[in-house]
């Protein structure tokens, strides 16, 4: 019988516990030894004896319920008994891998549920071979609140138990929060898994193997009871404390704060009652009933279904009760190092509804007041506390249950009844304006009706300005306005105004009730009601009125009435039910043809399209957000979405740049719409329109231009939202629908160069508006907007508001990237890659009025924290809508950011700024104020904190995250400043657009160009070593007086196309740099194996990012990973090919001659030729050199100073040469940071006359740069201060924006390269700076600024007589290399790169991790391949590896059984591996290792000294300490590779790599075509066997044996890996510990490296680092053998 069917018998039942508190909960042990439980309240659910459910008569119910049972597959745990895990023999513990497979996201709930029947049915087809197994299936849904609707729509004749639903709201939740706004929760139904303790299983039961559940790498969420024993076996119920009763779902939707997710459960084991058509049998009665108890997509969800259903099943209400919901066991997590398993904390929910079977259910925080309650009319004293009552009373069954109450005599009546009623939510306010927009916020934020009740008068009148504004945004709300009785109207009374059709057109439905009387039947009101609600929520939504005028008494005072009027209500008093039901029905298939037949012609122009554009405008809820990813994804054009629509700031769930399957979000439009060439380059033929409103102003502009077009609009409402009067197609459907219907048909995808050009030009105009706010260091607006994302999350909300505020955040608003991975990003990342921000505003009528008080309200009705954003004028409009704020309502925090620049700011950028006086603008339409934000917040009791400064705002946002209160942050603004920052950054943006379409305008691009825009591909890359010889030792080192001769060495890297052009570049490390030429060397060794096949893009020479993201996205290396040197080279070798293949220069690349023609007829006699001095002679001697150089024709001259030890000696060079030369030629010296900073004032004084231009680097610190500035008076230039500046040179170079360093001397092959140089260079400019470009060679490769005079011959060109060798990418080197050892025989595939000559103790052998092949090492061997010969080979089991037994060898076949056979221990790989080696060489290797690799190479680190000499760890372990751990992971990974064979390798990766371990992985470009050289194994089963056998629960630890170790290792691991960070630690620990105490020699022996931004897979993620490291360790590993022979052997 089904577990949760249960006959809970009478005398099965023992009063002794209750449910746990909290505390019993989180803490309570599982031991065998439990004790005796201490006496507690009996559980009331089963012993209430209530109107519902009598204690004795639960047998029988249940006996009799019909209900189909399927008993699901029980486990232990979710929690372990650890004793009875050691008391386990061999065999005796069995661990059930969950195999989970998640699917595309679906469209609505009903597509989800179509795609897991789909996936169950062709399992079904194709079942699992294996005897047992749990499969879940997956899939993302619409993040719409739907649980509780889907729990309340079950039968109460369900057929299928348990069914539950589990709210998520942990903060204080009542039933009233279920009505107030959309709870999102858990629903679920069925049990495919539960778990009970073994102590309370029967002795048969006990006998059986211990079973868990391991849900690794994708956690599934149990739910339950603690201190329930459920008896399966005699269907009862008992209350013990220490018990638990725990079970998997078979389907569930889990709603989280960004998505749902719909999952489905099955599991079987044929040894265990539950056969795999069992479970079929059991879910498919499951889905029968869920798939036809739901709601679909077209209806709109009521609140009023929960009332209903919760009566209709007889729920307990119980508040001692707790549902618990914690992860099912994941083994590999858990730390044995305790003798007892603890409880995890696991969350509770005191709000759920659980029902057992159809008679028996329990609940908490569900029903209150709501259920059982007998509505009597009798009761009340007066006809007008009847009406109120009956209003109010079917308010609540309608589902409007919020009511904003505005204090007044004459609505006493309607005030009293909705603030006594039980289920309705008040909150009041002192002004009816700001009440109304609070109503309006509510509605906005829940989809649902907010009520208004206000007195009569111009408290009436007040609700204007609110409901024009719903109006005009289709917001329902329902107002309630009292009224004087119609014999007071015209008469003079008080308060006493025309209040019929007082809103006129702004509401879709008036009605004036007449005054309370009981000569009419009382259900006129309740039609009247539902009639005005239907009105409210039909399309389109919109206000509406009903006018309720009322009679004295006013109050509670009796007043005879005749209960006559009453008739006909006995039902609806009786029932929870609205009087009037409005039933939509479904449109018949007759109008769906007709529908499909109108679409057609939508249908053909979209299919036919050239140039599309889909443009989001205000998208109103999540569900519509979902459905327009689904529509972008599927027709691939250019989005433009506008700040309402929820995807103007997104979460980027992938830290690489959107592919061509990606969605290709156009976001700063607007701005590249400032530039006439792209306005008149910019055509669509066909818009699709979703929502009605776009905040840009520019976007409306161009779609005007763009007529006549095919202009489609899609929009729910019947209402003309067209002011260019440019649409053709408008389409009257939800979005949803509308998705739906193109999802259908297939729509071609032309990728086009001009769908790449607009990808090019909102990446750069994107680049240059966020260079010019992050080089600006003051706080300003735009930064503001900029900056907003940081403080949202996928729980927050933002509401802006009009003016400048939505302008800002709609133009230069960002996204950002999550640093975090759910489960939820996980689902969407190959999807959509990206995550959405819900946002509103009044964008209605655009008003600045009650703000405030919408972003209060749209706080309540969404359930979320909400970011307000609005201007000091708006704040100020709405300062009564603050005290909203102190009153209790369950809502979160809200965050309201105010911008005060101290008027109206907007004008400022209107034409009128620059047509009117000041004082007229600053009276009449800037209405400058003075008014103390901080005073208006105090005064309110609110948090306040005032910014100036960029940092100061970072801190309040941050800090706002986790106050837990409400507060203001107010940033101090100009309005003047912000004009010119506004004005600045539509210049620079419109610069930015022209010169990017200039740029790839001059490239012959196809149209059927991919979105890449790739220029084609590299054929190959070689590079040449250089040696020219120098007459002089180089500036940038000392002066070595015991050299003669010198020289400069570099590299000159030469690149091919497929087209035969040739790209050249330069490699030439200096002193100066962090690299030398062997680490050049390496990577580019590296490089030449990645950049054969690469493509190069034509958004290269636009620079700005593009090469940085090139480098990731194309190579897959961090940008900041290559040396300097080497990326200057690359770059320039880049743009050198691509204008060869143009036939132009590189700097007719960069900057097209369009551009520059008239720039370089200005400056071209201005640019000045700088002399490079050595001032070491005497000062007579440097004058005359100087002299020369003058004559020459340089007006511009560089001393080299502070190269002796006297600074005034310096000082005298100077005023000698400055005398000798004049004034007119500029002089500047550098220093090189060798002065200290009292030797740089001593220098400065003496030459403070001199008329230096500026001095570079005078001091050895950074700190005293500025002071040095401002004590000397000297002008300075930053030069190796900027050196490493790569990562973040903005905010690196924040602090010297002082206006005493004048200059910034750029060297490109020292900062990475022309971007990073441009970058600078820019910020110089900026900030008025000069920007000298030093090409610090002094080479005749790199000619200009006199450095020539340091060459012995002229080398103008590349000369062949200076090359000393040419290096091409290497060959591999593969074969197969047979091994025999005890009992089999294996073939090992070898990969081999490097010379064998004069290398033979010098070895590198590589080993992979588990799914890796030998073939992932080449490109790191390739890079080492120049001073070590390097091996890597596929471990048994793996790749193309292959083995066999003696018996099956001698018959000459390979049979599954005979591999079944062989035994894959660590000891039998180590020894194949050492034969392995002694094929190999006679003498040692270095081996390295990564995972699994690695605890293998450390094993025979430590067992086979003998021909192992250094070992490199990366990511690898000693294994596991404790007998429990090795003992269960034993168990786990028999799962898996069990798993391996019956769900095949695909399926297997899938889940594999879902897991943390990979977090950082899945970011990476080349993910996925790492995940898909996992697949080449040419045998699973010996790749299960692997898993299993190589196990790391199976292995030795090998602790205690690194105390003993002998062999040099190098330990490596990613900087984000803080499971093997710790690891490797304490391995660390464990070898500088040795039991002689002799700590100085054990550090010697090894060493740790971490690799920065990267995790567990680091050979993969970041191999720069790790090349060097390996090879600095190889270096020192055999200077150790050469100066101790005795270690060589």
């Amino acid at each position: 019988m089904h577990p949760f069917a249960l006959a809970v018998k009478a005398h099965h039942v023992h009063f002794t516990n209750s449910f746990s508190t909290e505390s019993s909960i989180s803490k309570h042990r599982l031991t065998k030894s439990l004790g005796i439980p201490k006496p507690s309240p009996p559980l009331t659910f089963l012993t209430r004896i209530s109107g519902f459910l009598h204690f004795n008569s639960i047998d029988l119910l249940l006996r009799n319920s019909g209900s189909k049972v399927v008993e699901g597959l029980r486990f232990d745990g979710p929690v372990m008994d650890v004793d009875e895990i050691i008391d386990c023999e061999e065999g005796g513990l069995v661990v059930e891998t969950c195999i989970t497979r998640t699917l595309p996201p679906a469209l609505t709930l009903e597509h989800g549920l179509e795609s897991i029947s789909e996936a169950v049915n062709k399992l079904k087809t194709d079942p699992p071979s294996s005897s047992s197994g749990v499969l879940r299936f997956q899939v993302a849904v619409p993040p719409s609140a739907k649980a509780l609707d889907w729990f309340c729509r079950q039968p109460e004749s369900s057929e299928v138990f348990p069914v539950f639903f589990l709210s998520r709201d942990m903060e204080n939740p009542t039933s009233k929060s279920l009505y107030l706004n959309q709870n999102r929760g858990v629903f679920g139904i069925g049990a495919a898994v539960y778990f009970t303790h073994p102590a309370w299983c029967d002795s048969e039961e006990r006998t059986k193997p211990k079973r868990y559940l391991s849900t690794n790498p994708i956690p599934i969420t149990t739910y339950g009871f603690m201190d329930i024993n459920f008896n399966t076996e005699s269907s009862c119920i008992k209350h013990e404390a220490g018990s638990f009763y725990f079970f998997v779902p078979q389907i569930e939707l889990k709603e989280l704060d960004d998505i749902s997710i719909l999952a489905v459960t099955l599991a079987w084991s044929n040894g265990m009652v539950c056969t795999f058509e069992q479970a079929i049998q059991s879910f498919e009665s499951s889905f029968c009933q869920v798939s036809s108890h739901f709601c679909s997509s077209t209806e709109r969800y009521n609140p009023r279904y929960v009332r209903s259903a919760l009566t209709k099943f007889n729920m307990m209400e119980d508040k001692t009760v707790q549902m618990v919901c914690m992860n099912a066991i994941t083994l590999g997590r858990r730390d044995f190092g305790c003798d007892f398993m603890e409880m995890r904390e696991a969350p509770f929910s005191f709000q759920f509804s659980f029902r057992f079977s159809p008679t028996l259910g329990v609940s908490n925080n569900m029903l209150d007041n709501a259920i059982g309650m007998n509505y009597s009319l009798g009761d009340h004293v007066n006809i007008n506390a009847v009406w109120a009552s009956l209003l109010i009373e079917e308010c609540s069954r309608l589902g409007l249950t919020y009511f904003c109450i505005a204090p007044g005599s004459r609505s006493s009546p309607l005030a009293v009844a909705a603030s006594t009623h039980p289920l309705i939510t008040c909150i009041a306010c002192y002004d009816e304006r700001s009440l109304a927009f609070h109503a309006l916020g509510y509605a906005r934020g829940s989809h649902r009706p907010a009520v208004i009740i206000t007195s009569s008068g111009t408290a009436v009148s007040n609700l204007l300005p609110a409901v024009v504004e719903a109006s005009q945004d289709f917001v329902p709300v329902l107002l309630l306005t009292a009224d004087r009785p119609p014999e007071l109207l015209d008469a003079g009374a008080n308060q006493a105004i025309n209040q019929v059709n007082h809103f006129g057109s702004f509401v879709r439905f008036f009605f004036s009730l007449p005054a309370p009387t009981d000569q009419i039947p009382a259900r006129m009101i309740l039609t009247t009601l539902d009639s005005a609600v239907h009105w409210a929520t039909s399309s389109p939504y919109g206000p509406v009125h009903i006018n309720c005028p009322f009679r004295e008494p006013l109050d509670n005072s009796p007043k005879h009435w005749m209960s006559s009027c009453l008739k006909g209500l006995d039902i609806w008093t009786s029932s929870i039910e609205p009087f009037t039901k409005y039933i939509q029905v479904q449109h018949s298939h007759a109008c769906k043809s007709y529908t499909y037949g109108q679409m057609a012609e939508v249908l053909e122009l979209v299919q036919g399209v050239n140039k599309g554009l889909l443009l989001v405008g205000a998208v109103h809820n999540e569900d519509e957000i979902w459905a327009v990813l689904h529509l972008a994804r599927h027709i691939r054009w250019p989005v433009v979405a506008d700040i309402l629509s929820g995807l103007r700031l997104r979460k980027l769930l992938a830290s690489f740049l959107e592919t061509e399957q990606n969605i290709l979000f156009l976001d700063h439009l607007d701005h590249a719409l400032l530039s006439e060439s792209v306005k008149d380059w910019i055509q669509f033929d066909v818009i699709i329109q979703i929502g009605s409103r776009i905040t840009s102003k520019r976007i409306s502009q161009m779609i005007e231009e763009c007529f006549p077009c095919t202009y489609i609009l899609v929009d729910n409402h019947p209402c003309r939202h067209d002011p260019s009067h440019s649409v053709t197609h408008r389409i009257q459907s939800t979005i949803v629908q509308f998705v739906d219907f193109l999802l259908k048909v297939q729509v071609p995808h032309r990728s086009s160069k001009w769908c790449s050009f607009l990808r090019a030009l909102d990446m750069m105009v994107a680049s240059e508006i966020s260079f010019q706010i992050c080089a600006d260091y003051s706080l300003t607006e735009p930064h503001v907007a900029h900056e907003l994302s940081r403080a949202l999350t996928s729980n927050s909300a933002l509401f802006v508001g009009n003016s400048m505020a939505v302008r800002d955040v709609d133009m230069y608003g960002r996204n950002w990237t999550t640093c975090t991975h759910t489960v939820a990003d996980i689902m969407l990342n190959s999807e959509f890659q990206h995550q959405w921000i819900r946002v509103a505003g009044n964008r209605g009528a655009s008003g600045i009025d009650g703000l405030l008080s919408t972003a209060i309200g749209f706080a309540v009705g969404c359930n979320k924290h909400v970011l307000c954003v609005v201007g000091d004028i708006s704040f100020l409009h709405d300062t009564n809508g603050l005290a909203i704020l102190k009153q209790r309502m369950k809502r979160k925090p809200i965050l309201m950011l105010v911008i005060n620049n101290h008027g109206g700011a907007i004008f400022s950028l209107l034409p009128i700024a620059d047509r009117t006086e000041p004082r007229i603008l600053d009276q009449y339409f800037y209405t400058t104020h003075n008014i103390s934000i901080q005073n208006l917040c105090l005064a309110h009791g609110l948090n306040h904190v005032q910014v100036k400064t960029k940092v100061e705002l970072e801190e309040a946002l941050s800090m706002s995250q986790h106050l837990g209160t409400d507060r203001v942050i107010e940033v101090e603004s100009c309005i003047d400043a912000n004009a010119t920052f506004h004005s600045m950054l539509r210049k620079f943006a419109r610069q930015s657009a022209d010169h990017t379409l200039n740029v790839l305008s001059q490239f012959s691009v196809p149209d059927t160009i991919s979105c890449s825009l790739s220029i084609c591909k590299i054929c190959r890359m070689e590079y040449s070593l250089y040696r020219i010889q120098l007459c002089a030792p180089p500036t940038s080192s000392y002066i070595d007086h015991n050299r003669s001769r010198f020289c400069r060495e570099g590299f000159i890297l030469s690149l091919y196309l497929e087209d035969g052009s040739v790209g050249y570049g330069e490699v030439a490390p200096l002193e100066i740099h962090k690299e030398n030429l062997l680490d050049a060397e390496e990577q580019l060794r590296f490089l030449l194996h990645f950049m054969t096949g690469a493509k190069i893009s034509y958004f290269l020479p636009l620079l700005k990012g593009s090469f940085s993201s090139w480098i990731w996205s194309t190579l897959g290396i961090p940008a900041c990973e290559i040396f300097p040197s080497v990326r200057c080279g690359l770059e320039m070798a880049i743009l050198n090919a691509i204008a060869v293949k143009h036939g132009s220069s590189v700097l007719n690349i960069l900057y097209p001659l369009t551009e520059i023609d008239e720039e370089i007829s200005k400056r071209s006699t201005s640019i000045k030729i700088c002399a490079l001095i050595d001032s070491n002679k005497s000062p007579v001697e440097v004058a005359s050199i100087a002299t020369t150089l003058v004559e020459e024709g340089f007006t511009a001259i560089k001393l080299k100073v502070a190269r002796r030890a006297d600074p005034i000696k310096d000082a005298e060079v100077i005023q000698e040469v400055r005398k000798k030369v004049g004034h007119r030629i500029e002089l500047r010296v550098d220093a090189n940071r060798n002065w200290t900073y009292q030797e740089a004032l001593e220098f400065g004084f003496l030459v403070k006359d001199c008329d230096l231009q500026y001095i570079e680097e005078p001091v050895q610190s950074e700190e005293d740069i500025i002071k040095y500035c401002e004590e000397s008076g000297l002008p300075v230039a930053l030069d190796e201060t900027i050196d490493k500046f790569q990562k973040d040179p903005l905010n690196m170079l924040e602090k010297y924006a002082h206006p005493g360093i004048v200059a910034i001397v750029i060297k490109p092959s020292v900062i990475g390269g022309f971007e990073n140089a441009g970058l600078i260079a820019r910020w110089a400019q900026r900030h008025g700076k000069m920007a000298v470009v030093s090409a610090a060679f002094e080479s005749g490769l790199a000619q200009g600024l006199g450095t020539y005079q340091w060459l012995k011959e002229d080398n103008l060109q590349i000369n062949n007589d200076v090359i000393c060798k040419t290096s091409m990418e290497e060959q591999v080197l593969r074969y197969q290399l047979n091994v025999n050892s005890k009992d089999f025989c294996s073939f090992i595939k070898v990969q081999e790169i490097g010379q064998r000559i004069d290398i033979q103790d010098n070895i590198l052998l590589f080993l992979h991790g588990f799914l890796g092949t030998g073939e992932e090492w080449i490109p790191i061997m390739k890079a080492i391949s120049g001073s070590a010969r390097c091996i890597s080979i596929d471990l048994p089991g793996h790749g193309g590896s292959k083995m066999q037994n003696h018996v099956a060898k001698a018959m000459q076949e390979i049979t599954t059984k005979a591999t079944q056979e062989i035994t894959l221990s660590i000891d039998v790989i180590a020894d194949v591996l050492y034969k392995l080696i002694e094929q190999i060489t006679p003498g040692k290797v270095t081996l390295v290792g990564y995972s699994m690799g690695a605890r293998i190479a450390l094993y025979m680190a430590l067992r086979f000294s003998d021909k192992i000499k250094g070992t490199v760890i990366i990511s690898g372990s000693p294994g596991l300490r404790d007998n429990i751990a090795r003992k269960i992971r034993r168990a786990e990974d028999d799962s898996r590779a069990c798993s391996l064979v019956t769900h095949g390798l695909q399926v297997f990766l899938d889940t594999w790599y879902t897991g943390e371990l990979w977090e950082s992985l899945r970011s990476h470009p080349h993910f996925n075509r790492i995940v898909a050289s996992r697949l080449l194994h040419e045998d699973v089963q010996s790749l299960s066997k692997a898993l299993s056998d190589l196990s790391v629960g199976r292995q030795p630890p090998l602790w205690e044996d690194l105390k003993l170790c002998s062999t040099p290792l190098l330990i490596v691991v990613g900087e984000k890996d803080k499971k093997f960070k710790s690891i490797a630690e304490k391995m660390c620990y464990e070898l500088s510990h040795d039991e002689k105490g002799s700590d100085d020699l054990r550090n010697q022996i090894y060493e740790m490296v971490e690799i920065p931004n990267c995790g567990h897979a680091v050979h993969l993620e970041n191999p720069l680092p790790v090349i060097r490291a390996v090879r600095q360790f190889l270096t020192r590993v055999n200077q150790n053998s050469t100066s101790n022979p005795e270690s060589n052997g």
